[in-house]
């Protein structure tokens, strides 16, 4: 089996690309700050921040493929901590990138919809990006120096993700679901609006692009919905009625970082290469239906 490296498995999107990477890939994964319960993968826990211990671990691995999903995503945090979160967002993703170009083996950076400001909507591959926020802006960076390192790289662009994750990943959708249930109250966004999809059908699109992408792609889904409509629908799904659900709006909420209203994806080249999300629906009814199961069996 080839081998594959796959950065930030204690996270969300990591965890996600690691379990669909098990059957077909001979798995490494890495995980820092969490540890990582990744069934068929291999965790190794280093800094990716030490060049030289992540240029030992990859020359001792020599991967085959490498998913970058490792970041401080957390735009808030991001906000306040700028000179730490560069050095994971940028540094790091600069310096495994470099790592890729010179053994010539694919390579997918994970960026994000918050590249753009959200003023022109949908967005596609070539449409200027404008950040609001210091996470968008390094990101930003991040993209624009791993295609100048390795122009053969894939830049995944990723909206809203949303399912099942690890036992140490962080997530909404959990919290969601379980506020739900419970009937606690939930104040959700009215006004902003993203293209969400699944973490599985993440990880799909990303190893769609370590095969066949060269360059930028946006793996969004195929709904565009603000965040009160996705709470809507959820709740639809579990047939709850006692649940309280607040119209909010995003100025009502004082955030560290500024965020974007409408950062909606235009995925049609990704959809043109064979990336098929299912209808959001369809994907949550799966997904929370697996959850209940679960619950049950407990």
């Amino acid at each position: 089996m080839k081998k594959i490296l796959v950065t930030g498995a204690g996270g969300f999107l990591g965890w996600n690309v690691c379990s669909a990477a098990a059957k077909e890939w001979d798995t490494f994964g890495t995980a820092f700050s969490k540890p990582a319960g990744t069934r068929g993968a291999r965790i190794i826990k280093i800094d990716l921040t030490d060049h030289n211990t992540l240029k030992k671990a990859f020359n001792d691995i020599l991967p085959d493929a490498v998913i970058h999903t490792a970041a401080a995503s957390d735009p808030n945090y991001c906000q306040a901590n700028r000179s730490e979160a560069e050095k994971i967002n940028v540094t790091a993703s600069l310096n495994l990138a470099g790592l890729c170009a010179d053994r010539r083996i694919p390579f997918a950076f994970t960026s994000t919809d918050l590249v753009f400001d959200g003023l022109k909507v949908p967005y596609k591959e070539e449409d200027p990006v404008s950040p609001v926020n210091v996470y968008g802006e390094q990101k930003v960076r991040a993209e624009q120096g791993i295609l100048k390192i390795y122009p053969d790289a894939a830049v995944c662009r990723m909206p809203l993700m949303f399912g099942n994750r690890g036992r140490t990943a962080a997530g909404f959708f959990g919290a969601m679901a379980a506020a739900l249930k419970e009937g606690r109250e939930l104040r959700l966004f009215t006004d902003e609006y993203r293209t969400p999809a699944s973490g599985r059908t993440a990880a799909s699109g990303l190893f769609l692009a370590i095969e066949k992408v060269r360059g930028l792609i946006h793996l969004g889904g195929r709904e565009r919905v603000s965040r009160y409509e996705f709470g809507l629908m959820m709740m639809d799904i579990m047939g709850v009625n006692e649940a309280s659900i607040v119209r909010c709006r995003q100025q009502d909420v004082s955030l560290a970082a500024p965020r974007p209203l409408d950062v909606s994806l235009d995925s049609s080249k990704a959809y043109a290469l064979g990336y098929d999300p299912l209808p959001l629906r369809e994907e949550l009814e799966r997904l929370l239906k697996r959850r209940k199961k679960s619950a049950a069996v407990k």
